[in-house]
């Protein structure tokens, strides 16, 4: 006799949280509506509606906010409150994105030993033993009812591009789509999986309806082509982008990417069919919840609040003042013309490192810049990375590519200057829009792509494209970050391990009293 059984499978999914807990924004404590404590009570409502639920995170969970700053950089003696606010979750896994290696490798380790889930990594290889970063490239999660359902996770292999080389110098980065189906397969032949879902923190590097690249195929991102390339696989969780992917799928492999900081819940459900003994998939589909109708899960404020409670003292911290005004009201504008803010971090770069050419950029537009009254709290909300400084020696032709490549950040439209589409869509990417210090400079937007700089001076002489000049920058440009590979395995002059929110904190009280000023080195025409 034969008899037939239905189940319903709910897959959750959380992506690049990057460190929000609370709905605080710490800039300023106003009050946003995301995070994992109000992720938390939608979670809790899904659980009831279907207890059959595996939830996953995407990765980059450990980094961006003040408080995972505090944490990592200032009082890392208490629990870490993600890990803290995870636990209590019930996450089944999570895996490693990019950012989570930023606080260190020790950092990241007591994270994974202190998690009561398992982090997942296949294709990031310890290259003394290759096994998995992690120890785990995937686990299986069997049911009541006897469904096995295989997780694997996989993270973008450019890592090396962006990261401290002395961070991860023992690890290699495998591509995905060979490692996907190396163990795929495992998962399917040897251990008998009905369900297989990835994990992949990396996002689409084509098109989702045309198959079009949509940036420069560097390996970054491969989600398109996983769903090409790749045998066993019924679920594709993505990540990394930010992006809002639901409901879709690409060659029948259905996908899903939650955007960021906690605003929604990824969600995949299944409606399963047993006959004779084998599972068969009936119907699935993905979708997005929004987060902000749901009030904080109070265990998980709770679990927090010490660690909480101390870091908005430490934030409110007095460092010094500022004479003059170095705030950023408007941040096109701000990108347009020299300002006294990037001027002031192109100052600090380069005492530190004592050169005299410098970079740097505004990360974002919630950069406010600083008022008269400085804090931890506005070094923290103003520089959110956990970049160090690294001197490289770079020929003036190098300077020069890189200068057309930062022009590439903007574009004309009916005769104004506006953000070029590609530093938009399908990420936003305003931190890979240079301003320099040191040189005099002219952007003409005007002119095509790779032929808009009009003048590059450096003390008040044209620069010499086989001269050698020494340049800081952050750890993240200078790896070749944002694509800028001129800088890529150019000579390393000089390594400042030192975090820039403590750079900028350690200037400022040693001078006590900042001048802003703006010298008017470079601008952007039409």
């Amino acid at each position: 006799m034969c008899f037939n059984e239905n189940f319903q499978l709910t897959i959750l999914e959380t992506s690049d949280v990057h460190g929000n807990i609370l709905p605080i924004n710490y800039s300023d404590n106003s009050s946003t509506n995301y995070g994992l404590g109000i992720l938390s009570t939608l979670i809790t409502k899904e659980r009831q509606l279907n207890p059959n639920v595996l939830l996953i995170d995407n990765g980059d969970m450990l980094q961006g906010t003040a408080l995972t700053y505090y944490h990592a950089k200032i009082n890392n003696k208490l629990t870490n409150p993600m890990i803290e606010a995870m636990n209590l979750m019930g996450y089944d896994a999570a895996v490693i994105g990019n950012h989570e290696f930023n606080y260190g490798r020790a950092y990241l380790e007591n994270a994974i030993k202190t998690s009561n889930f398992p982090w997942l990594c296949a294709n990031i290889l310890n290259k003394t033993t290759g096994k998995s970063f992690t120890d785990k490239p995937y686990i299986i999660k069997i049911f009541n009812n006897g469904l096995k359902v295989g997780i694997l996770g996989l993270t973008t292999k450019y890592i090396p591009n962006w990261e401290n080389p002395e961070t991860i110098q023992d690890l290699s980065f495998e591509d995905v789509v060979d490692t996907a189906n190396k163990w795929l397969k495992v998962m399917k032949e040897d251990e008998a999986t009905d369900i297989n879902i990835v994990a992949y923190h990396g996002g689409f590097e084509r098109d989702l309806e045309t198959g079009g690249p949509t940036e420069v195929l560097t390996g970054e991102n491969q989600g398109y082509e996983l769903c090409m390339k790749v045998s066993n696989m019924d679920v594709l969780l993505t990540g990394h982008q930010h992006r809002a992917i639901e409901n879709l799928s690409i060659n029948n492999v259905l996908v899903l990417q939650p955007g960021c900081n906690g605003e929604l819940l990824g969600k995949v459900s299944f409606d399963l069919s047993k006959e004779f003994g084998k599972w068969s998939i009936v119907k699935k589909s993905s979708k997005n919840i929004s987060v902000k109708f749901f009030e904080v899960d109070n265990r998980i404020f709770n679990s927090i609040s010490n660690i909480e409670t101390k870091a908005q003292t430490w934030l409110d911290i007095p460092i010094g003042f500022i004479e003059g005004d170095m705030l950023i009201t408007d941040h096109l504008n701000a990108r347009l013309k020299d300002n006294a803010f990037t001027e002031f971090i192109n100052n600090i770069q380069m005492a530190v490192a004592k050169v005299d050419i410098s970079n740097t950029a505004i990360f974002d537009n919630n950069c406010k810049g600083f008022g008269h009254n400085v804090t931890m709290r506005d070094i923290i909300s103003n520089y959110k990375y956990p970049n160090t400084l690294k001197v490289l020696s770079l020929k003036g032709s190098d300077i020069s590519a890189a200068l057309e490549k930062t022009a590439g950040y903007f574009s004309i439209v009916n005769g104004e200057i506006e953000v070029n589409k590609g530093f938009v869509y399908p990420k936003l990417q305003h931190y890979n829009y240079d301003m320099w210090e040191g040189i005099d400079y002219v952007l003409d937007i005007s002119k095509p792509i790779n032929n808009r700089i009009t003048k590059i001076n450096y003390k008040n002489a044209p620069l010499q494209m086989d001269r050698n000049y020494a340049v800081v920058m952050n750890n993240y440009r200078a790896g070749g970050g944002g694509d800028y590979l001129m800088f890529k395995g150019k000579p390393l002059l000089k390594d400042i391990p030192i975090d820039m929110a403590e750079l900028i904190a350690n200037y400022i009280l040693e001078r006590k009293t900042i001048k802003a000023t703006v010298n008017d080195n470079w601008k952007v025409i039409k």
